[in-house]
C-alpha cells in the first residue's frame, strides 16, 4: 500500500530533464508498438520491429531517416502515426503536454513550469507566454503552409492533395524531412519538385521557421511586433536572438553558394539558372535538420557530401525543431577560438562577456557530438554486409545525430544492428548529449562546498 505514494514521490522529485528524456522514449516506445501492428501496413503483414523501431525514432526525434518509403509501406492509419510522433516530437513531449494544461485548465504547478522551462530553454517567469506562443505559432504556421501547398498538390492529387498538403507542411515546420510522395516515385522525396518554386520555397520557409527556435519567435514578437501593434517603441533583440539570425542568414547564403559550386554540372546539370539556384538553396536549408532531397544526394560529389557533413552538424537553433549541436553552440566555440588566439582569457560576442559555463558546456556538445558520430560512423561500417563507402556513413552518422534525415542511400540497406545504432544516434541528437548524459547520471556535486587544489596541465 506503500508503493503508490513512494512512487508518485520519486516522480514528484525526478529532475526535469530526466523526466524529458523518458517521455520521449516512452512516445518512441509506444509509437513502435502501433507501427509494428498489422494494421499499419498497406499489406496488412506485421513490420519487423528494429524496422517499427527505427521509424519511430526517426519520426519522434524529427529526423526523417527511413527503413522503405513512407507511402508504399505504411497505410493511413500508419502514416497518422508517423504525423503524431512528428507533431510531438517536433514540439517537445513537455512542450506539447504543458501548452494544452495551459488552454484547459489557465493554471501550471511549479512542476510543470519548471518542465517547460527546462524543455524550451525558457525561465520560468515567462512560460506561460512561451508556450501561449510556441502553439499558437505552430499551428498557423503548419495551417498556413498546408494552405499554399494544396495549390499545388489539390489540382494535381484531387482530394489526397490535401493530406498530402498537411502532411508535408507538419513534417517540413518540425523539420522532419518525411513526406508520402511514394505514389509518385518511392524514396524520391521531393526530387520532382526541384524547380517547382510553389512547394520549394513554402517548404523552405516552414523548415527555416521550425529551426529558428521558439526562445527567438519569442524575441521577436515581444520586441518587434507586439510594440508595433501597440503604437509603442520597439527594443532591440537580445543577443541570443541577433546570433542566431545572422548565423541563419550566413549559412543559408554559404549553403546556396556551396552547393551551387560544387554541383553545378552534376545533380544540377539538366536545370536552368532560376531552377539551380532554387535547389541549391532548398539543398542549403533542407541540410540543417530537416532531410528533404530536391536532388540525387547519393549522386553529389564527394566535396558537396563533405560540405553538406558540416551544415548537418551544425543544425539549427536551441529550443526549436532542428538539432545539430545548434548555431549558438558553434557561433560560441568559433568565438572561444578567436578570444585564445588574441590572448583573451574571456569569451566574448558583440562586446559582451560569455559566462564561463556556456563555454565550458559548448565544448562539452561539440566534443560529445563528434564522439557519437565518429562511433555511429564505426559501427556502420563494422555491422553492415552491404558494401558502404566511409564518406556515406559519415553522412548517414551525422545526419542522425543532427536529426537532418538526408541519406545517400545508405538507410534501406542497413543491418538490424546498424539500425539499432543509428536509431540510438537521433535519440541522442533530439534530446541532446548533455541532457542525456545529465538524465542518466545526474548525482550532487561530489565536492560540493570544498575546494579542490589547482592542478596545473600543458595543453597543445
Amino acid at each position: 500500500m506503500q508503493e503508490g505514494p513512494s512512487l508518485f514521490k520519486r516522480v514528484k522529485s525526478t529532475a526535469p530533464v530526466r523526466l524529458i528524456v523518458a517521455s520521449f522514449l516512452l512516445i518512441i516506445l509506444v509509437g513502435s508498438a502501433l507501427l509494428a501492428t498489422p494494421f499499419a501496413t498497406h499489406s496488412g503483414e506485421a513490420t519487423h520491429y528494429v524496422d517499427a523501431l527505427f521509424t519511430a525514432t526517426s519520426a519522434t526525434c524529427v529526423t526523417g531517416l527511413v527503413p522503405f518509403d513512407t507511402w508504399t509501406h505504411w497505410n493511413g492509419f500508419g502514416q497518422i502515426v508517423i504525423l503524431f510522433l512528428i507533431q510531438i516530437g517536433g514540439l517537445g513531449v513537455v512542450t506539447f503536454t504543458t501548452g494544452f494544461t495551459l488552454l484547459a485548465r489557465r493554471k501550471l504547478g511549479l512542476r510543470e513550469l519548471q518542465l517547460a522551462s527546462e524543455n524550451t530553454a525558457g525561465n520560468t517567469m515567462h512560460v506561460y507566454q512561451l508556450v501561449k506562443i510556441i502553439l499558437a505559432f505552430t499551428i498557423s504556421c503548419e495551417l498556413i503552409g498546408a494552405l499554399v501547398l494544396m495549390l499545388r498538390f489539390v489540382p494535381q492529387f484531387g482530394m489526397r492533395g490535401v493530406w498530402v498538403s498537411l502532411f508535408i507542411a507538419v513534417s517540413a515546420y518540425c523539420n522532419a524531412g518525411f513526406d508520402i510522395l511514394g505514389f509518385q516515385t518511392p524514396d524520391a522525396s521531393l526530387m520532382n519538385y526541384a524547380g517547382d518554386p510553389l512547394v520549394c520555397i513554402p517548404v523552405a520557409l516552414l523548415i527555416i521557421l521550425g529551426g529558428l527556435g521558439f526562445i527567438v519567435i519569442n524575441d521577436i514578437y515581444f520586441a518587434k511586433l507586439s510594440p508595433k501593434f501597440h503604437k509603442k517603441n520597439m527594443m532591440h533583440l537580445n543577443l541570443h536572438s541577433c546570433i542566431v539570425l545572422r548565423m541563419t542568414l550566413i549559412l543559408l547564403v554559404i549553403g546556396t553558394i556551396g552547393f551551387l559550386l560544387f554541383e553545378w554540372n552534376n545533380t544540377l546539370h539538366s536545370m536552368n539558372v532560376g531552377e539551380k539556384v532554387l535547389a541549391s538553396f532548398f539543398q542549403s536549408t533542407s541540410a540543417r535538420t530537416a532531410g528533404f532531397a530536391s536532388i540525387d544526394i547519393a549522386g553529389e560529389h564527394d566535396i558537396t557530401k563533405l560540405f553538406t557533413i558540416i551544415l548537418m552538424f551544425i543544425g539549427a537553433a536551441p529550443a526549436g525543431t532542428g538539432g545539430g549541436i545548434k548555431v549558438t553552440t558553434f557561433v560560441v566555440l568559433l568565438a572561444t577560438v578567436y578570444s585564445v588566439m588574441r590572448g583573451n582569457e574571456d569569451t566574448t560576442i558583440q562586446h559582451r562577456r560569455i559566462d564561463k559555463s556556456t563555454v565550458y558546456k559548448s565544448l562539452a556538445i561539440v566534443t560529445v557530438g563528434l564522439l557519437v558520430v565518429l562511433c555511429t560512423t564505426g559501427l556502420i561500417l563494422s555491422l553492415n554486409t552491404h558494401p558502404i563507402s566511409a564518406v556515406d556513413a559519415l553522412f548517414e552518422a551525422t545526419s542522425a545525430f543532427g536529426t537532418v534525415g538526408l541519406t545517400a542511400g545508405v538507410t534501406p540497406h542497413l543491418s538490424f544492428a546498424s539500425k539499432l545504432a543509428v536509431s540510438f544516434t537521433m535519440f541522442i541528437g533530439r534530446v541532446g548529449p548533455i541532457s542525456l548524459a545529465l538524465a542518466i547520471a545526474m548525482k550532487r556535486a561530489r565536492y560540493k562546498g570544498s575546494v579542490l587544489p589547482e592542478g596545473k596541465v600543458v595543453v597543445g
